[in-house]
């Protein structure tokens, strides 16, 4: 079962800022950075186009802030909120809820306008593939493997390098997105990529001898709450099979 997201953040009325930045996004999406107008951005949102720049000095600043806020940037926030700092010695369910927030992400349409515009326009506008680049590799990269090595400091995972441990979760990932997100005519149905996810990360969490020891220790309260039932089954079979048996001589 997938775990679930914090939702209320989503539920909150947009900012201005916030409406702006996605209606910008939308609209570089449907008509590339350089086709759009300040003009048709500022009736998009309902303001007068002066209103734009009293929060962004320009339609590059906006393109900036985008890449600033979407994509590899809104994981990399995940990372750093207390939900997941709760997992510092939880590396299964870390990797899991790391995991499955992607999913939320990459379901997200705002996602699929990000990938379009950051794609066409990377190579267009100074400063935006490294910008691009500082939230993928440099933030999210160096959070993901500050959670790792904390795992392997406690003994809670296995690994020589937390740093490749933590890039191998990545590309795993990224390798299920490109496969059912991207490739296709169109996306997998949800349950598919599930079920792609629950696969890799038995296989990965296995690969590292991942521990949880919350989980280990409910596991072992289970058993030991089966031990009385399981000993009194066999009792009663034992007693039955002597039943059974004819008396010794």
């Amino acid at each position: 079962m997938a775990p679930a997201a914090s939702t209320a953040a989503d539920t909150a009325p947009l900012s201005t800022r916030e409406r702006i930045l996605s209606e910008a996004l939308a609209l570089f999406a449907e008509s590339g950075y350089g086709g759009a107008s300040m003009r048709e951005l500022a009736r998009r949102v309902g303001v007068r186009e002066s209103s734009l720049y009293n929060h962004f000095r320009s339609k590059a600043s906006i393109l900036e802030a985008i890449v600033s806020e979407y994509g590899p940037a809104s994981s990399a926030s995940r990372l750093e909120e207390p939900r997941y700092r709760r997992l510092h010695a939880q590396p299964a369910a870390f990797c899991r809820q790391f995991a499955f927030d992607l999913v939320i992400q990459w379901s997200d349409p705002r996602e699929h306008q990000f990938q379009k515009v950051i794609t066409a326009e990377r190579n267009r506008v100074p400063g935006i593939r490294a910008k691009f680049a500082d939230q993928f590799y440099s933030r999210e990269q160096r959070l993901m493997t500050d959670y790792f090595r904390g795992f392997a400091l406690a003994g809670l995972i296995s690994t020589a390098d937390p740093r490749e441990a933590a890039r191998l979760l990545a590309a795993g990932l990224i390798y299920i997105r490109l496969e059912h997100y991207v490739m296709g005519a169109e996306p997998s149905p949800r349950p598919k990529v599930v079920e792609a996810i629950e696969h890799f990360l038995a296989f990965f969490c296995k690969l590292i001898a991942a521990k949880d020891p919350n989980k280990d220790a409910m596991d072992a309260e289970e058993s030991i709450g089966r031990q009385p039932n399981e000993t009194s089954g066999n009792a009663k079979k034992t007693k039955g099979e002597t039943r059974g048996k004819a008396a010794p001589d």
